[in-house]
């Protein structure tokens, strides 16, 4: 019979989890650093959708109040717009960290920009041919902004941004339809960017809330 005092020889195994996990999945493994980092990702949003907000109210006014026809500022307003989204995904992707969809967001910023062009190049034969290149947009940005909220919908906040996107695709073929008839105008563009600002505020409002709450609970 063994003594009871005598060395096991069974080898020891180190169990050490979170080491093996750690190596396995990286910094993913860290609920406390993955936690920090959304948050980080759901203010820089919100910050980034009251902007936004601010900018589509601004721009609306101005747009309608000289809507009625196609000079240099409606122009370069016009240009603006696009451009400004340009910038925004640009910030949205340095912003966003870990939640960003990264291949969407090039694709606003190439729809965008090219969009910006179009628009330099048709402006000044007609709001007819501007109608149809914001239409164009529209639909295919609308598009664009559904598959980020969907991939975003973790964040929370995003359902304003998924019926801003749908709203966004229907409105875009509205835009094309009414360049082909005799009302053809501006004005509609710009109750279109009122209704995506109200969207970006909402989203905003309730990305704050989330905010919020993982405050209280931390």
């Amino acid at each position: 019979m063994a003594s009871a005092d005598a060395p096991s020889t069974q080898p020891s195994i180190p169990h050490d989890r979170e080491t093996t996990s750690d190596s396995i999945g990286g910094a993913a493994s860290d609920p406390a650093a993955g936690t920090v980092g959304l948050t980080g990702s759901t203010k820089a949003l919100r910050n980034l959708y009251v902007v936004r907000f601010g900018f589509a109210i601004v721009w609306a006014i101005l747009l309608i109040a000289i809507a009625k026809s196609v000079d240099p500022v409606t122009i370069t307003l016009l240009v603006i717009y696009p451009l400004f989204d340009v910038a925004a995904a640009i910030v949205d992707y340095r912003s966003s960290g870990s939640s960003r969809p990264k291949a969407p967001l090039y694709v606003n910023m190439a729809l965008s920009l090219l969009t910006a062009l179009a628009l330099a190049f048709v402006v000044g034969t007609g709001i007819p041919n501007v109608l149809r290149v914001w239409g164009a947009w529209a639909i295919t940005a609308g598009i664009v902004q559904l598959i980020i909220a969907i991939l975003r919908w973790r964040l929370g906040g995003q359902l304003a941004m998924i019926l801003s996107g749908g709203i966004s695709v229907f409105a875009g073929a509205g835009f094309v339809l009414m360049a082909g008839g005799p009302n053809a105008a501006l004005t509609g563009v710009g109750g279109y960017a009122i209704l995506g600002g109200i969207f970006f505020l909402i989203s905003a409002i309730r990305l704050h809330a989330v905010i919020r709450k993982g405050a209280k609970r931390a």
